[in-house]
């Protein structure tokens, strides 16, 4: 098995109500280790660039609106199939579709407030570490 790193999120919805240590222990419970982690206030602009892969698709000006609407913690992990075992934790998409003890069965409020978001491909935590990360600030 291969030690990768993968990007990792808390979104507004799950910050607002103070689940931050919550996500982030059942996280750690899973074997992953957070390398890097700061809370930032994405911006429009920021939001824009995060998510530019989706700025065609329909739902895209809801997205950018619900991630500016607060504090956000963007994080490295770090661990064995990390980004694998990050989707598993996190659950589905959709909490009425997540299997019961993940993060989204736990604490989504719905598909578009699913408090977490995750890296799917070693390609995609790449670019996602590095839009939020300078490599000084991981520390593994």
């Amino acid at each position: 098995m291969a030690i990768e790193r993968t990007f990792s999120m808390i979104k507004p919805d799950a910050t607002k109500r103070n689940l931050t240590g919550a996500v982030t222990a059942k996280l750690e419970e899973a074997g992953l280790r957070v390398i890097a982690s700061k809370r930032v206030w994405m911006s429009k602009r920021e939001a824009e660039g995060f998510y530019a892969v989706h700025a065609a698709r329909p739902f895209f000006g809801e997205l950018v609106e619900t991630m500016t609407s607060g504090p956000t913690i963007v994080q490295v992990l770090e661990g064995e199939n990390a980004i694998l075992k990050n989707r598993e934790v996190m659950g589905a998409t959709n909490p009425a579709d997540a299997a019961e003890g993940t993060i989204r069965k736990e604490f989504a409020l719905s598909i578009g407030e699913n408090s977490v978001h995750g890296s799917d491909a070693p390609e995609t935590a790449a670019q996602e570490i590095t839009y939020w990360f300078s490599s000084t600030e991981i520390v593994g």
